[in-house]
C-alpha cells in the first residue's frame, strides 16, 4: 500500500515539474514587442567641386534651422553672378532705350529735315503765285503753270513725309521690338536668379534641428561636386521600428498613438504610427528575444516624442494592453 502511495505521489510531482515547465514560459511572457530606434542622416554637398573654405560645427554638435554648416569657395560662383547683373543692366538699359527713342541730338536731325522742307515748299508757293498772272496774261505757257503746280505738290509731300517721319521717331521702337526687349530683361533676370542660387547652394542652411553626425571635409580639402560634405541626422528623421504579431495587426493604424520604454529613457514615452508594412517578414536578427525568433511580424514605424539615439532597443507597450 505504502508503495501504492509513493507511486501516486511522485507521479503527481512529475506531472507537476511538467505542467510547470510548460505553462511557466507563458506565464512569464512579457507583454512588450521588441523594437529599436532608427536614424535617416541627411547628406549635405556642394553642386560645384571646390575647396571647403570654412567649416562652422563638428561632429556631434546640434545645429538649429537655418544655421549655416560650412561654405565652398564661391570665387567661380561670384564671378557668374557678377556676370549676370551686367546682362541685366544691358537688358533693362535696351529695354528702355526701345520705349524713349531717338535722342534729341538725332531727333534734331529730323527737325532740319522739316525745315528745309518748308522752305521748299514756300519757294514753290510763291512760284507759283507769282507765275499764275502771267499765265493768265499769256506771257508763260500753261505748261509752265503745271510744272510750278507740280513743284508745289511735291514739295507739300515732302513736308509731311518730314513731319511724319520726325514723329515716328519720337515715338521709339515697333511694339514688337519693345516686348522683344522685355524678353532679354526677362531673361537676364532668370540667368541671375540661377547664378544666386547656385551661390547660395555653396553655403548650405540646416533644413531643421538636427545633430551633426560626421564632417567628412575640413577646411582647405577640395570637395567634389554632389560629394557630402557632412551628414545631419535631423530630429524629425529618427523613428521607432517595432514589430507586430500578424494576429493584432489590425489594432495598428497611421496615426494611432504607442507607448514605449528604453533603458536610461524618461517614463511616460509615446509614438505616433507613420508606417505600417504590408508584407510580413520573420524577426530581425536585430531584435534578440528567444520568444519572438522566427515568429512571422509586421514591421511598423513610429515618430517618438522625444530625441533617441539611433540603435537603441525600445520596448512599445501593445496597443490592446496600454489602455
Amino acid at each position: 500500500m505504502k508503495q501504492r502511495l509513493l507511486v501516486i505521489v511522485l507521479l503527481l510531482a512529475a506531472a507537476a515539474m511538467v505542467g510547470a515547465l510548460f505553462l511557466a514560459p507563458r506565464l512569464n511572457r512579457t507583454t512588450v514587442l521588441s523594437g529599436y530606434v532608427e536614424g535617416e542622416p541627411l547628406y549635405l554637398a556642394a553642386p560645384v567641386s571646390g575647396a571647403v573654405a570654412e567649416i562652422r560645427v563638428q561632429r556631434g554638435d546640434r545645429v538649429k534651422a537655418g544655421d549655416r554648416l560650412f561654405v565652398v569657395d564661391p570665387k567661380q560662383l561670384n564671378a557668374q553672378r557678377e556676370q549676370a547683373q551686367a546682362e541685366v543692366g544691358a537688358a533693362e538699359a535696351q529695354a528702355q532705350d526701345a520705349r524713349k527713342g531717338l535722342r534729341p541730338l538725332e531727333l534734331a536731325v529730323y527737325d532740319a529735315n522739316i525745315a528745309a522742307a518748308e522752305a521748299r515748299a514756300r519757294d514753290a508757293a510763291a512760284d507759283m503765285r507769282r507765275v499764275q498772272p502771267l499765265v493768265r496774261r499769256g506771257i508763260y505757257a500753261p505748261a509752265r503753270l503745271d510744272d510750278v503746280r507740280a513743284a508745289l505738290q511735291t514739295a507739300n509731300a515732302q513736308l509731311v513725309a518730314a513731319r511724319r517721319q520726325r514723329d515716328a521717331a519720337a515715338l521709339g521702337a515697333r511694339e514688337g521690338q519693345v516686348q522683344a526687349a522685355d524678353s532679354r530683361v526677362a531673361q537676364a533676370l532668370a540667368g541671375l536668379s540661377a547664378a544666386e542660387a547656385r551661390l547660395s547652394d555653396l553655403a548650405p542652411v540646416a533644413p531643421s534641428d538636427a545633430r551633426v553626425e560626421d564632417v567628412f571635409f575640413q577646411k582647405g580639402e577640395w570637395a567634389i561636386a554632389n560629394q557630402p560634405i557632412l551628414s545631419l541626422l535631423p530630429d524629425d528623421r529618427i523613428k521607432l521600428r517595432f514589430f507586430v504579431p500578424e494576429q493584432s495587426l489590425s489594432a495598428y493604424r497611421i496615426g494611432a498613438t504607442v507607448r514605449f520604454a528604453c533603458d536610461g529613457c524618461a517614463k511616460g514615452l509615446s509614438a505616433r504610427i507613420t508606417f505600417v508594412s504590408p508584407r510580413p517578414e520573420f524577426t530581425p536578427p536585430v531584435i534578440y528575444s528567444r520568444e519572438a525568433r522566427d515568429r512571422l511580424v509586421y514591421m511598423v514605424e513610429a515618430r517618438p516624442s522625444a530625441r533617441l539615439n539611433p540603435g537603441q532597443p525600445v520596448d512599445v507597450t501593445p496597443l490592446g494592453a496600454a489602455r
